[in-house]
C-alpha cells in the first residue's frame, strides 16, 4: 500500500499521481488534501509518515510547491528516510541505495511527464542491501543517538 499526500501546493500533480497508480494497478491511500482545501506541509507529512511506520502503508510519496517542505517535515518521523527527488536517476537511487520510504515532489519544480516516470522509477526499484544497507545502518544510528 502506497501512501500519498499533498498540500495545497502540490494537489494538482498528487491527483495525476493517483491516476498513474490507479492505471498501473497500484494500491494508495490519498490522505489528502482535496482540490480546494487549504493543508499546511507538515501536517500532511506527518500523517503520511506516521502511515509508513506504522505498517499501514508500505512506502510513501509527498508533494507540496518544492517538495522541499514535506521532506524536511517528513524526515523529523523517527524511523523516516525522506528524499526529495527531481529525476529518475535520483528517484531510483533513493530506493536502490538510501532504501528511502518516500519521495517527495514539487508541482511548481517538476512537471507532470516528468513526475510520473520518476513515480514509476521508485516503485519499480528495489534496495539493494550489502555495502548500501550498512550505510543506511549507519543513517539509522545517527537518528538513534540523537534521542
Amino acid at each position: 500500500m502506497i501512501a500519498i499526500g499533498s498540500d495545497h501546493g502540490g494537489v494538482v500533480l498528487k491527483e495525476a499521481i493517483k491516476e498513474f497508480l490507479k492505471q498501473n494497478g497500484y494500491e494508495f491511500k490519498d490522505f489528502g488534501t482535496q482540490p480546494g482545501v487549504p493543508m499546511d506541509y507538515p501536517d500532511i507529512a506527518e500523517t503520511v509518515a506516521n502511515s509508513v511506520v506504522s505498517g499501514e502503508c508500505d512506502k510513501g510519496i509527498l508533494v507540496c510547491g518544492t517538495g522541499i517542505g514535506v521532506s524536511i517535515a517528513a524526515n523529523k518521523v523517527k524511523g523516516i528516510r525522506a528524499a526529495h527527488v527531481t529525476d529518475v536517476f535520483s528517484a531510483k537511487m533513493a530506493k536502490e541505495h538510501n532504501d528511502a520510504h518516500i519521495i517527495c515532489l514539487g508541482e511548481r519544480i517538476t512537471g507532470p511527464g516528468l513526475a510520473l516516470e520518476i513515480v514509476r522509477a521508485y516503485l519499480e526499484a528495489e534496495h539493494l542491501g550489502g555495502r548500501h544497507g550498512r550505510r543506511v545502518d549507519k543513517i539509522m544510528a545517527i537518528e538513534d543517538r540523537q534521542n
